[in-house]
């Protein structure tokens, strides 16, 4: 198998015929200049060293030095294998809150971690304990996106992780019902594979109808573990003020997070609990793992030193060759056999 790690690059041998039309069109003038002096016959005689061929020679070794390193920058590849694996796992959708609520405190203290950062923390955590499972991303506000599609590239997932804010979802708010949804049409249409959705809010849910989505999705075999994050107390909410401008608190709702993980047959877990995330993975082991296959790409061997020699190798005899006549083609014309003989004949009187 042969590709290129940057094919656009490729579109710069668009100038190889660009260059061959400004070759032609350079001989077809200086052809025009000669006229001018007189039959080209005669003028031709005058200049007795001039080549016919080694503009063209040079011109052509020009050309492919340029289509070597065009090539050598698209990067050539070549042994690209494609190896499918059998893993044992399940396949978790994250529904991650990233209403404006998420920017308080996680704490009492005004100035402790912000709930959006420990919601961070703990996923990146959790993703690592994951194995072989698949994992995928939802974040949510008002309204619901899908962040990350199921994929087993952990590493992908982390970095999503990382790039949550409120900026992302336009419509601020928090819809959980929403979430849940969209986290469901997420999954796998697999029957035999077994699922669970997590779900980070701090459960301040202004729309409603969460508690019978999640009876929903446990109706389709699908868990809702919920990790809720704040205190019941509440927090001030940097920056936001009412209508009538008095600061904003936030609580966490943990009647409703825990409402919510009883109607999806999971279990609820305050973030702020050490053993948080040790209770979550445990839920998860319950859930009996089911065999899947993934693709898996092998980069092929990076062929461009190929390319970058034989454009080396090309330019270096393109230095060699000199614009006058080489003394041991002279007597030859490679157009016209009769005129090459005579040639031949005048040489040796």
């Amino acid at each position: 198998m042969f590709d290129f790690a940057h094919p656009k690059y490729l579109y710069l041998l668009l100038l190889v015929p660009v260059f061959v039309l400004l070759f032609i069109a350079a001989r077809a003038s200086r052809r025009a200049k000669l006229r001018r002096f007189g039959r080209p016959d005669v003028v031709a005689a005058l200049m007795p060293d001039a080549s016919r061929y080694t503009p063209a020679i040079k011109t052509t070794l020009a050309v492919l030095a340029l289509i070597a390193l065009v090539i050598m920058t698209a990067r050539p590849r070549s042994g690209a294998k494609e190896q499918q694996e059998t893993s044992a796992g399940i396949e978790v959708m994250i529904a991650f809150d990233v209403s404006n609520s998420m920017l308080a405190s996680s704490t009492d203290r005004p100035d402790g971690v912000i709930r959006l950062d420990r919601a961070r923390l703990l996923l990146e955590k959790l993703v690592d304990r994951l194995d072989n499972d698949k994992v995928g991303l939802v974040i949510f506000a008002g309204q619901s996106k899908m962040q990350l599609p199921l994929t087993a590239d952990f590493y992908t997932a982390k970095m999503y992780l990382n790039e949550l804010a409120p900026s992302q979802i336009a419509y601020q708010g928090t819809d959980i019902a929403s979430a849940i949804k969209m986290a469901m049409n997420g999954f796998s249409p697999a029957e035999d594979m077994h699922k669970a959705i997590i779900l980070i809010t701090d459960a301040e849910d202004h729309e409603g109808a969460a508690i019978e989505t999640a009876r929903l999705a446990a109706e389709n075999g699908i868990q809702i573990d919920v990790i809720g994050l704040g205190t019941p107390q509440g927090a001030l909410l940097p920056g936001f003020t009412t209508t009538e401008g008095t600061p904003v608190i936030t609580a966490l709702n943990e009647n409703l997070a825990s409402e919510i993980a009883k109607a999806g047959n999971g279990i609820y877990v305050n973030g702020a609990s050490p053993s948080a995330l040790s209770d979550l993975e445990t839920q998860l082991d319950k859930l009996q793992k089911s065999e899947f296959s993934t693709v898996q790409y092998t980069a092929g061997a990076e062929q461009f030193p190929t390319f970058a020699f034989l454009a080396f190798l090309f330019l270096l005899i393109d230095i060699f060759i000199v614009d006058r006549k080489i003394s041991w083609l002279k007597g030859i014309n490679f157009f016209n056999k009769e005129e090459s003989s005579k040639s031949k004949k005048e040489n040796a009187k």
